[in-house]
């Protein structure tokens, strides 16, 4: 037996014959469960193998690291090879023999793949509300960032331009409110702080540039052979935020971008999820619905999805519901949850009358399971008890040179290797704020010398005054001095003065002695008195002015 151009070998069963996953009904998605050491990982590895060679391309998300090994071819050196032999003789496998397969691997850190990247604005707000588990009021802030950045030609593409978006808006959220409805800063600062929360978690290199296309996803190489892509998600399920982000992201990308198909002869990409139930543990209830809606309608797409767990009640029941294709590996009843997981698995299946489903489960060996999948028609086959048939790939993980190798002869190497940080919104915003800043201290520079300059104004007229009263009172001395100096030229100068006293006092008594002379020559003697002269003397003193002027 071997896959045929309408569907996939899974194995034999004993009772049925060989089982089929058929292509044309692949993308109506489904879900391969059982306890751990079962068979879980080789007939999933089995099953992208499968697809492959049908040249459909697969997505994988490797959460243990052991699917890296379907790069190579498996070995006859390996320790299971005797056991995968003599799996596929008895399952009528003649076509089996190791072969590799052409992988891309990818990681959203950048350590064991190339990057995978999206920008905020590829997200949207409605996306990343629910992701943060925002309220009402929270998303409506949220939208209105996103809807100011647009107005206003700012590109959202990293968590640094979200954060800088939501600090503009708080900062102007009076304005804003006015136009767009009620912006809080408490409710900005609560999308901050949820920001912050994917930011710790890695988000900070998920979101930006380049980001991913998803044409890279859905490609065959030279032999037509489908791409199995495979996400290194170890390290990311310690950040379950993120994982849930990335994956809802990629869903809903590929939703909006794949034109509607129907049922194709095959699906154009499948995605397979391991360790599924990591992926719903704490989800918000808009978290669940959302990838409830998109499985549901991703199908018309050409896409399938299918979920890989160790219990199937960890998917819940409305994305169950949408799983057609099942592969039920061994479980355990040990305790009353395992109980109950048994009874809902047999429940799912379509009845077998030869086969006890709830007791057959807890009976499986290793790399046998219950297998059900939709035939031609639509409907369900009934549950078969069936050998799971030998991976063609190796099986467990490649080493980090092997790794290296794989890589460095990707054909999209180089493409997402190096991150591009071009002018965003936080740019812009950081531009205008430092524009701001440097007009705020012209403007408070400018003020400043304003003040001086009116204080050395108001200091200068200060002086001026000062200068002119000066200049006044220098002039009245100056006047006064004139003055003076006008008085004092006319008076006799110091000689004169000094002669007409010696004159003075030197003449005083030979004046009144010529005067008496003269009055007694020209009056005669009768004028004579005690004074020295009588009154002939006086006369005489009158009419020469007083030169000879008497005490």
């Amino acid at each position: 037996m071997t896959d045929d151009t309408s569907g996939i070998f899974i194995g034999t069963s004993p009772a049925a014959g060989p089982q089929y996953l058929n292509l044309r009904r692949a993308n109506r998605h489904g879900l391969i469960a059982g306890a751990t050491g079962t068979g879980k990982t080789v007939t999933l590895q089995g099953i992208v193998e499968g697809f492959s060679r049908a040249g459909v391309p697969a997505f994988v998300a490797d959460v243990k690291g052991d699917l890296s090994g379907m790069a190579l071819a498996g070995s006859p050196t390996d320790k299971l090879h005797d056991t995968w032999a003599a799996r596929a003789a008895e399952i009528g496998y003649s076509d089996w023999a190791y072969a590799d397969n052409p992988v891309v691997f990818w990681d959203l850190f950048g350590e064991q793949g190339h990057p995978v990247r999206t920008t905020i604005s590829e997200m949207g707000p409605l996306l990343l509300a629910q992701l943060m588990g925002l309220n009402e009021v929270q998303e409506g802030v949220l939208s209105i960032v996103f809807r100011v950045a647009d107005e206003q030609g700012l590109l959202l593409l990293d968590l640094g331009d979200l954060q800088a978006m939501l600090t503009h808006v708080g900062e102007n959220a009076a304005d804003l409110t006015t136009r767009y409805g009620n912006v809080t800063k408490q409710s900005v600062g609560s999308i901050q702080r949820q920001l912050l929360q994917l930011e710790s978690q890695g988000g900070d290199r998920f979101f930006g540039e380049p980001a991913l296309d998803i044409a890279d996803f859905i490609t065959t190489d030279e032999k037509g052979h489908g791409t199995i892509n495979i996400l290194a998600a170890d390290k990311l399920m310690a950040n379950p935020k993120l994982y849930a982000t990335f994956l809802l992201w990629l869903m809903s990308e590929l939703f909006e971008t794949l034109p509607e198909v129907g049922d194709p002869d095959k699906p154009k990409l499948v995605f397979f999820f391991d360790e599924a139930h990591l992926l719903f543990d704490d989800a918000p209830p808009a978290l669940l619905d959302k990838i409830e809606q998109v499985v549901r309608l991703i199908r018309s797409k050409g896409v399938g999805i299918y979920f890989i767990t160790q219990n199937p009640i960890d998917i819940p029941e409305k994305v169950a519901g949408q799983l057609g294709n099942r592969v039920q590996h061994a479980l355990r009843a040990f305790t009353p949850r395992d109980q109950k997981a048994v009874k809902a698995a047999a429940e799912t299946f379509r009845a077998n009358p030869d086969i006890d489903v709830a007791t057959v489960i807890t009976e499986l060996k290793v790399g046998e399971a219950l297998v059900s999948l939709l035939q031609a028609d639509g409907a369900p086959s009934p549950v078969q008890r069936t050998l799971i048939k030998p991976p063609s790939s190796r099986v467990g993980p490649l080493t980090e040179k092997e790794r290296a190798i794989i890589r460095s002869v990707s054909p999209i190497d180089g493409k997402y290797d190096t991150a591009i940080n071009r002018e965003s919104a936080e740019e812009i915003l950081a531009a205008k704020a430092g524009e701001a800043a440097a007009a705020a201290a012209e403007a408070r520079a400018a003020a400043e010398q304003a003040k001086l300059d009116a204080a050395k104004a108001k200091e200068d007229e200060k002086a001026r005054i000062a200068a002119e009263r000066e200049a006044a009172r220098q002039a009245k001395e100056a006047e006064r001095a004139r003055v003076a100096a006008e008085r004092e030229a006319a008076k006799p100068d110091a000689l004169d003065r000094a002669i007409t006293s010696a004159t003075r006092s030197a003449s005083s008594s030979l004046g009144r002695q010529v005067a008496n002379e003269l009055g007694r020559q020209i009056f005669g003697g009768s004028g004579r008195s005690r004074s020295g002269g009588g009154i002939a003397g006086q006369l005489v003193r009158g009419i020469l002015g007083g030169l000879f002027k008497g005490r």
